[in-house]
C-alpha cells in the first residue's frame, strides 16, 4: 500500500508524507533486541530501552509505515484504563497489585505527556479526562454501580465522580443526558502524530527502523522477513491485531473491527452551544462500545465496535471501510449530537482490536530465551502501550522495578477456540449488544439477562 494518506483522517492530517524507511534486506547479526512491529508498544520499548541504556543497537522491524495499524488509527484516546477483571487478577496476585496497576495506569498518561513535551511531538494532547454520559435511565444505575465499583477499590472524588446533568451541561452536551461519570484520567490525542513522532524521537536516539518489512517468521531464533533476516539476543513481538498473520498465531488474539467517522470542522457556534471546551474525551453507558473526541480542528471523531468479527481472525484493508456499520455509527452520534446531523461526513475509516482469550493483556519475557511480547490491549491501548513498553524495557535489562511485578507480567491466556465454534460464539456476543441496548432504552432499566450474559462473554 503506498496511499497511507487514505487510511484515516488522523493520517490525512498528521503532517507526513508518509516517506517509507528502507526496508530490511541481507542478513543482520549486530543487534541486541530485535522489535517486530512499530506501532506504540514497539516504539515506545525502544524507546525506553534506549533512553535506560544508550549503547543497546536496537532495530525495529516493520510491514508497513510507522503506525500504520491500531496506534495510527484508534480513537484517540489516553486513558489510565485497562481491560480486564481485577477480581480474578486479585484472587490470583492479591489485591494490592491490581490497585498498584490502577495507579501505575493513572500515571502512565502524564507520563505520556511529559514525554511529548520532552520530545517535540505535537500530537494534540489535551488531557480533559472522560465523560462517560447516561442518555437513559438504565445507564444512570448502571453509571452509579460503576462509581461504587471504583470506591471499593479505594478511588476516590479526585479519581471518579458522577456528575448531575445540571452540572455536567455546564462542561458538554449530549441529547437527553441524564449525567454523567468524570474522570481526569485521560487525555485526548492525534494518533498518527504521537506514533509517527514517536518514531522520529526514537531515530534521533538511535534505533534503526525498517519499514515495508514483513516478517513472516519470529521466535528465539530471531526474525525472518520477505527479503532479510534479523539474528539478535533479545527478540520482542509487538503485533497485536497483526499476530495472527504470524505461523502458529492465529488463535492468540481475536481480531475484532471497530469502525470511525469524522465529520468536518464544526465551527464555533457548534462548540459554543456544546461545550466539550477541555477536549473531554466521551462515551455513553451503552453495551456497545462508542467513543468520541472533540479535535483540535473542531471536528467530531467518533466510533464504535460494531464490527462483525471475521471467520478465520481475518485481518484485511477490504474491512477497514463497512458502509453498513459506518451509516450505524453516524445515526448514534447524531442522536447524541442533533446539531451535527447536517455536517458532512469527510472520513471513514477503521482497524482491528485485539482480543486475548481472557480480555486482559500481558506483558511476556523469558529471560532464558530472549523472546518477549506485549499486548492485548482490547481497544484501550494508547496509554497501556506505554506502561507495557516501560515494563517490556525493564524486563528486557533485568532491572528490578516495580513495574515487572504488576500482575499482567508474564501473564498467559489460553487461545482461542478453534472455528467454527470462535465465528458463532463471538458474532453471537457482538449481536447481543445492541439487543440488550434497545431494551433498556424501552424499559429504563438494566438488562440483567441479556447485560449480564454480555458481560459474562467479555470477561468484564
Amino acid at each position: 500500500m503506498t496511499s497511507y494518506r487514505s487510511l484515516s483522517l488522523w493520517h490525512d492530517s498528521a503532517g507526513d508524507d508518509f516517506t517509507s524507511r528502507s526496508p530490511l534486506t541481507g542478513k543482520v547479526d549486530a543487534a541486541d533486541v530485535a522489535i517486530v512491529g512499530a506501532g506504540y508498544t514497539g516504539l515506545w520499548t525502544a524507546y525506553y530501552l534506549k533512553r535506560l541504556q544508550p549503547d543497546l543497537r536496537v532495530v525495529v522491524i516493520e510491514a508497513e509505515v510507522a503506525g500504520f495499524g491500531a496506534s495510527g488509527r484508534n480513537g484517540g484516546w489516553a486513558t489510565g484504563e485497562f481491560a480486564g477483571n481485577r477480581s480474578t487478577m486479585a484472587r490470583r496476585h492479591g489485591r494490592e497489585p491490581v490497585v498498584r496497576l490502577i495507579r501505575e495506569m493513572f500515571d502512565t498518561v502524564d507520563e505520556i505527556g511529559r514525554v511529548i513535551v520532552e520530545e517535540g511531538i505535537d500530537c494534540h494532547f489535551d488531557k480533559g479526562g472522560i465523560l462517560s454520559f447516561a442518555t437513559n435511565a438504565a445507564h444512570v444505575v448502571r453509571l452509579q454501580q460503576e462509581l461504587q465499583y471504583q470506591r471499593s477499590w479505594g478511588l476516590g472524588e479526585e479519581d471518579y465522580r458522577f456528575l448531575g446533568p445540571d452540572v455536567v451541561d455546564e462542561r458538554a452536551r449530549v441529547a437527553g443526558s441524564l449525567g454523567a461519570l468524570s474522570t481526569p484520567h485521560a487525555a485526548a490525542i492525534h494518533p498518527a502524530r504521537l506514533v509517527r513522532g514517536l518514531a522520529t524521537a526514537v531515530e534521533r536516539k538511535g534505533v534503526t527502523i525498517f519499514e515495508n518489512s514483513r516478517a513472516i517468521r519470529v521466535d528465539i531464533n530471531g526474525v525472518v522477513t520477505e527479503h532479510g533476516m534479523i539474528r539478535a539476543r533479545v527478540v520482542l513481538r509487538c503485533t497485536e491485531a497483526f499476530t495472527r498473520h504470524l505461523p502458529g498465531q492465529r488463535r492468540t488474539y481475536l481480531p475484532v473491527y471497530s469502525l470511525m467517522i469524522a465529520t468536518e470542522p464544526l465551527g464555533d457556534s457548534f462548540w459554543r452551544n456544546i461545550g466539550f471546551g477541555r477536549r473531554e474525551v466521551f462515551n455513553d453507558a451503552r453495551h456497545l462500545v462508542i467513543y468520541g473526541q472533540r479535535t483540535l480542528d473542531g471536528r467530531l471523531a467518533f466510533g464504535g465496535r460494531g464490527g462483525r468479527y471475521h471467520f478465520g481472525s481475518l485481518v484485511d484493508p477490504s474491512l477497514d471501510r463497512q458502509p453498513r456499520v459506518h451509516e450505524a455509527v453516524a445515526r448514534i452520534l447524531h442522536k447524541l449530537f442533533p446539531a451535527a446531523a447536517g455536517a458532512r461526513i469527510t472520513h471513514t475509516w477503521g482497524g482491528a482490536v485485539a482480543i486475548p482469550r481472557d480480555w486482559r493483556p500481558a506483558v511476556v519475557f523469558d529471560r532464558n530465551t530472549g523472546f518477549g511480547y506485549a499486548g492485548g490491549y482490547v481497544g484501550e491501548g494508547v496509554a497501556a502501550s506505554n506502561l507495557a513498553g516501560r515494563t517490556l524495557a525493564d524486563l528486557v535489562l533485568n532491572r528490578d522495578s516495580d513495574l515487572i511485578k504488576l500482575p499482567w507480567v508474564q501473564h498467559q491466556a489460553r487461545p482461542w477456540e478453534p472455528e467454527p465454534l470462535r465465528f458463532i460464539g463471538v458474532n453471537a456476543a457482538i449481536r447481543l449488544a445492541p439487543i440488550a441496548d434497545r431494551i433498556e432504552a424501552r424499559t429504563g432499566r438494566p438488562s440483567r439477562f441479556m447485560g449480564g450474559l454480555l458481560d459474562t462473554l467479555t470477561g468484564r
